[in-house]
């Protein structure tokens, strides 16, 4: 939950250990018969349970009743427009939101995320890239994320990264990274074993920016191997996925692709 949003007066009031996996109740608000099918179809393979909405206002009054765990919103909307139900919803609770949008402009998707939106999924988008965007919401959102609160030190190994310090240490050492670098790790070992692609990593570590290339990833991933393995070009922790973009080792005493 972002620093300063208020406790939820619905939402999230219900999570087990595993409901970041399976089992979160999903609204999708999408005023495309067929594209809102595919999305339910996707999410519900995941396990979720599902419930389609195609305007605005039905979006409002379903979230106010059924109270989802999390919101798929389109912008696009009839009735009330998907930027002032999000305005709306984040109002009234802390409620999730992954917002679709055919708008790609830094002002559209920084206006979103202004007025609560958690993520922002820009069309045309891959089905799976958004189901992976939902399971990491669902999973920040909760604080269970491998059993630990949110703001809690992510353990991998020898690895801490803490994000209430800010810090990185390997063997109580304190690392020096950038503020990019830290944001790349939180992502990573916040899921260890979970491969991202580079776009993913990409978005977390400079947010929406589209000036931003993929290859730019590589460069810091290389830097950031040389301040965290013993051995840049045998790496322990931060192993490459070929052909699709990168994870955390479970265990680092196992090694990994370069």
């Amino acid at each position: 939950m972002p620093a300063g949003r208020p406790r939820p007066s619905w939402g999230l009031h219900r999570w087990s250990a595993r409901l970041w996996v399976v089992g979160a109740r999903i609204l999708v608000v999408e005023d495309d018969a067929k594209q809102a099918e595919l999305i339910r179809m996707y999410l519900e393979r995941e396990g979720h349970a599902l419930a389609v909405v195609h305007d605005g206002r039905a979006a409002l009054e379903h979230a106010r009743r059924k109270q989802p765990d999390l919101v798929v919103l389109d912008v696009m909307l009839p009735k009330v427009d998907g930027l002032d139900v999000c305005r709306i919803l984040r109002h009234e609770s802390s409620v999730p939101i992954v917002m679709l949008t055919a708008r790609s402009t830094e002002d559209d998707l920084l206006l979103g995320l202004d007025l609560g939106a958690d993520d922002y999924v820009t069309k045309p988008y891959s089905p799976r890239e958004l189901v992976a965007r939902v399971r990491t919401v669902l999973r920040r959102a909760s604080g269970v994320g491998n059993g630990r609160p949110e703001g809690s030190p992510l353990v991998v190994g020898d690895l801490v990264v803490d994000p209430g310090r800010h810090e990185v240490r390997l063997r109580d050492v304190l690392l020096e990274v950038t503020p990019t670098e830290f944001k790349m790790l939180e992502l990573l070992a916040g899921s260890p074993g979970q491969t991202f692609t580079r776009q993913r990593v990409l978005d977390a570590a400079f947010g929406f920016d589209h000036y931003a290339l993929e290859r730019t990833v590589d460069v810091h991933m290389m830097n950031l191997r040389k301040k965290v393995e013993d051995d840049p070009r045998e790496p322990r922790y931060l192993v490459t996925v070929f052909g699709v973009g990168y994870k955390m080792a479970e265990d680092p005493g196992a090694g990994g692709a370069a």
